[in-house]
């Protein structure tokens, strides 16, 4: 029987946070959005403290900014890394195996997909879809050294 639940832990220094959906695909997508949406609210807010001490001093519009930038960037990277997470589940479960093609073939459907609904031309599709590979390639042979 399907059901939601949250749950959260927090030791040193690892932060996990774990949403049952009762989809194990969901599960993954959900868990890709928030963590890599959450580094890039801390990246954005980083940033945005440092112009703002940088330039001594901060306004109310200012920060209002600041705070839909961190939105947007948390929502855009937390959609790209849950697209990537559920291609490269979607594909292991499709070939029945867990290894590093699964990371390059989501890395370069999601470099793809993403290029798609940016409108850009054929070229740069390919492009991307080659990148978006190599990253999630390279990204899976780090995680496999640590």
């Amino acid at each position: 029987m399907p059901h939601t639940g949250f749950g959260a832990s927090l030791s040193s220094p690892k932060v996990n946070v774990a949403i049952d959906t009762g989809n194990h695909f969901l599960n993954h997508t959900l868990d890709g959005f928030l963590k890599i949406g959450s580094v890039a609210v801390a990246r954005t807010a980083a940033e945005e403290t440092y112009n703002a001490v940088s330039q001594g001093s901060m306004s109310q519009h200012k920060f209002e900014q600041s705070l839909k930038k961190m939105c947007k960037e948390g929502v855009y990277w937390g959609s790209i890394a849950g697209v990537y997470v559920g291609m490269d589940y979607g594909v292991e479960r499709i070939r029945g195996t867990r290894d590093w093609k699964n990371a390059l073939i989501g890395g370069a459907l999601t470099g793809a997909l993403i290029s798609v609904v940016s409108s850009n031309k054929r070229d740069k599709i390919v492009k991307d879809a080659i990148t978006g590979g190599a990253v999630a390639t390279a990204a899976e042979f780090i995680n496999y050294l640590t």
